[in-house]
């Protein structure tokens, strides 16, 4: 349906884990019918979503931000009063784009670049839902529940009573992902966009402790700026005779394919990671990055250990020594595996984006 004037205003981002289920909301919107034009975005112009928004087909205003820093040395300290200061001046603009845009809703996925339009859309009474990606709430999507918005929560177990379940969305083509494993079983290894230091380590001491086997076989994703020292680790591991089917990348660009033909998942346990293999359906090693805020990433895998869907090996103990062992034992019991896999597409939710839709047309009255 054509829209006189803008529908949702949908804001935050900074990282993939942050743009891929706000622009999956978009997508969820368009696809229950309302226009395209009539939904707009609002993000940091350093963040990931000034590149990825346009890509995807929606406008997007931009402010300047930076996050607080978390240390309280000098420079961080200098920094953190930078971010104060833009912080307030991207509030005022935020409460102009609303007062010239008019949106019937605003929508806000969490992270910094949120923050500025969700306060003025409080202040102004302007109907706001945010969705929360993680087990453990993010402080701007707190900040925003305290104020009135309405929650939706990937995770059951939400410390919000009014919050109201709906998964998080994935990309479309996860979605429709018909699950393939390979023959021999294919292990992925995979420490996001960016890479993981200790997983890469984990992966070619596989690598080394593998050599002679031809009943498995790994994928090996190492992250575009590692992938060169990667490759020459890898080339002065090999020797005469070795069997194992061993694939290096630096990015990999079908993760689609990739969930399709994996047998198991090692990987990091971001909330978007989380719900596109539950969506697949995929066993996991999750190896929570020890870097995440408020420990988000821990509190991600140890849900999916609970419901069965995973095991979880800490970033500290991410090394061959204890990742081998765990994925032979796994890898071992078929229908062990088979039981982690029904489990994780019990955890899924490939109707998420939907389910967010029907909320915020409920806060609306739509």
């Amino acid at each position: 349906m054509t829209q006189s004037r803008v529908f949702a205003l949908v804001t935050g981002g900074g990282t993939g884990g942050h743009v891929t289920p706000a622009l999956a909301i978009a997508d969820a919107l368009v696809a229950r019918g309302h226009d395209r034009s009539s939904i707009r975005f609002v993000g940091a112009a350093r963040g990931l979503e000034a590149r990825a928004v346009p890509d995807a087909g929606y406008a997007i205003e931009l402010l300047t931000l930076d996050g607080i820093q978390r240390s309280f040395g000098f420079h961080a300290l200098v920094r953190s009063a930078r971010a104060v200061l833009a912080f307030l001046v991207a509030a005022l603009r935020c409460t102009g784009i609303l007062r010239r845009l008019r949106p019937s809703v605003v929508v806000g996925v969490g992270g910094y670049a949120s923050a500025p339009l969700v306060l003025a859309a409080r202040l102004l009474r302007v109907p706001t839902v945010i969705h929360e990606q993680n087990a453990v709430p993010g402080l701007v999507n707190r900040m925003a529940v305290r104020v009135g918005a309405r929650p939706a929560v990937s995770f059951a177990i939400s410390r919000w009573p009014q919050a109201v379940d709906t998964g998080n969305p994935v990309r479309a083509a996860v979605c429709q992902v018909a699950r393939n494993p390979a023959s021999p079983p294919m292990v992925a290894i995979v420490g996001g966009s960016q890479g993981a230091g200790r997983l890469n380590d984990a992966g070619l001491g596989m690598y080394d402790r593998w050599r002679y086997r031809d009943d498995v076989a790994v994928r090996h994703v190492t992250g575009p700026k590692n992938f060169d020292a990667c490759t020459a680790r890898l080339a002065g591991l090999r020797q005469p005779g070795d069997r194992l089917a061993y694939q290096l990348v630096g990015f990999e660009r079908d993760m689609a394919g990739l969930y399709a033909s994996s047998t198991l998942v090692v990987c990091r346990s971001g909330a978007t990671t989380i719900a596109e293999i539950n969506t697949v359906g995929i066993p996991a090693v999750y190896v929570p990055w020890s870097g995440a805020a408020q420990d988000q990433q821990r509190a991600n895998a140890r849900a999916m250990v609970q419901v069965g869907a995973a095991r979880m090996v800490s970033d500290a103990e991410c090394d061959v020594a204890h990742i081998a062992p765990l994925v032979e034992a796994i890898l071992a019991d078929p229908e062990g595996l088979h039981v982690m896999a029904q489990a994780a597409q019990r955890a899924g939710r490939p109707d998420a984006g939907a389910r967010i839709v029907d909320l915020i047309e409920e806060c609306i009255g739509g």
